[in-house]
């Protein structure tokens, strides 16, 4: 026999002998977590949100507290009885990297409890490196983060990474990076990454979605598209208030679905692909073809490709083209996931939202079924440039958390 509990939409039955610590881990998991997400909270919203009663709370914050997790951040007052304590994770109690290695270069960011920055390093900016100069980079910037921050890496919980292509994990906990569009073999992650703590690594566009779902514009929306526009295009599928994976990790490679029957070639090998229209790329050359001039292959390139579309008619029917294209490639996603929510975000895509966030939008609706069509909204991402690394950071934290459930 066992004692059965409602969790979501699953009821889990757990043995006798096991119910009491079993449940008093995930109740201290499920505290910390809503800790954590929220950076401040009290006693009572903790209960209501992990169904727990006041005493139960009341000993699991204390127990946070003593051991240095969490801590009370003063009060607010109440109606008319005692001030009511605010709850916070406890910033020096834990830290975690997070990188979001590109294919030109590296950043790499350091974050506190709080999962606010407390560092960050640069590396790369080339116009193509191979997989040895991006590991390269990565180590030297870490490396370079830990001599500034030695008091912090005695309590670093890990290091994230956003990476590039493909990311699967087999069942003895390996990971290995399938970069197809940059002609790279198969890597190990470990060959990537040289850390001396534990190594989570992710797809970029994942770990933007991640960090939009902890804090940003995707938090507490149970179903969201997160769109990630830059050299390459990839998205984060959130279902059900959780990233899509698929069997072996690879789900919701939006960047390399079809939008033109033997179109453009795409980096990846096929021809016709959404990042083959909406990659900055592919949209530099068009431009370049049409006899667009512009410095470089980044931010400023793009903006330039922008401005001259108020005045360029050739710039404008370019302009006009990638919106369009980008529309048809959300539309199909929104008739098959039907979200809530769409953010956009990469430095194309914040781009693109400075300027043409209306025409986007009804570019969607247009191409999308009138009825998935109308029950979405579209939102720059929270984080600017700095979500991948987020987002990657909030792996070895989500690593953390889960231990919580499994301790003895």
């Amino acid at each position: 026999m066992g004692v059965s509990f409602t969790s979501g939409r699953q009821r889990l039955v757990v043995p006798e002998a096991s119910t009491v610590t079993s449940l008093r881990h995930r109740n201290r998991s499920l505290v910390l977590r809503h800790i954590i997400l929220a950076r401040e909270t009290t006693r009572a919203k903790l209960g209501r949100l992990c169904d727990l009663s006041p005493a139960s709370v009341t000993k699991l914050v204390g127990e946070l507290i003593a051991e240095g997790l969490v801590q009370e951040n003063g009060s607010v007052a109440s109606r008319g009885g005692r001030p009511i304590a605010l709850i916070g994770p406890r910033p020096e109690a834990a830290y975690s990297v997070g990188a979001d290695m590109g294919e030109r270069g590296v950043a790499v960011e350091l974050f506190d409890l709080t999962m606010n920055r407390v560092d960050r390093e640069f590396r790369g900016g080339r116009e193509q490196e191979d997989a040895e100069t991006i590991a390269h980079d990565l180590s030297d910037a870490i490396a370079a983060l830990r001599e500034r921050n030695p008091q912090a890496w005695t309590r670093l919980l890990g290091v994230g990474v956003g990476l590039p292509g493909l990311v699967e994990t087999d069942a003895d906990g390996k990971q290995v990076l399938y970069a197809q569009s940059l002609g790279w073999p198969p890597v190990p992650v470990e060959r990537l990454v040289t850390a001396d703590a534990p190594v989570f690594a992710e797809n970029g566009a994942k770990t933007q979605a991640k960090a939009e779902l902890w804090f940003g514009a995707a938090h507490e929306v149970e179903h969201c598209l997160v769109a990630l526009l830059g050299r390459g295009v990839g998205l984060g599928v959130v279902s059900d208030g959780r990233l899509t994976h698929g069997y072996a990790g690879s789900a919701t490679e939006w960047g390399h679905t079809k939008v033109e029957r033997g179109g453009r070639p795409c980096r990846c090998g096929g021809h016709g692909c959404v990042e083959a229209y909406a990659g900055s790329d592919a949209i530099l050359t068009a431009w370049r073809d049409q006899g667009g001039v512009f410095d470089g292959t980044g931010w400023r390139a793009i903006g330039a490709f922008l401005e001259a579309a108020e005045t360029d008619p050739a710039a404008a029917r370019l302009r006009d083209e990638v919106i369009d294209t980008l529309g048809i490639g959300l539309a199909n996603m929104v008739n098959l996931t039907n979200p809530q929510r769409i953010i956009i975000g990469g430095w194309v895509g914040l781009r693109l939202m400075e300027r043409l966030a209306e025409p986007l939008e009804q570019a969607i609706r247009k191409h999308s079924l009138l009825r998935p069509g109308a029950q979405f909204d579209l939102r720059p991402s929270t984080f600017g440039g700095d979500a991948v690394a987020l987002g990657a950071a909030i792996m070895p934290v989500e690593a953390m958390i889960a231990a919580e459930t499994t301790a003895t």
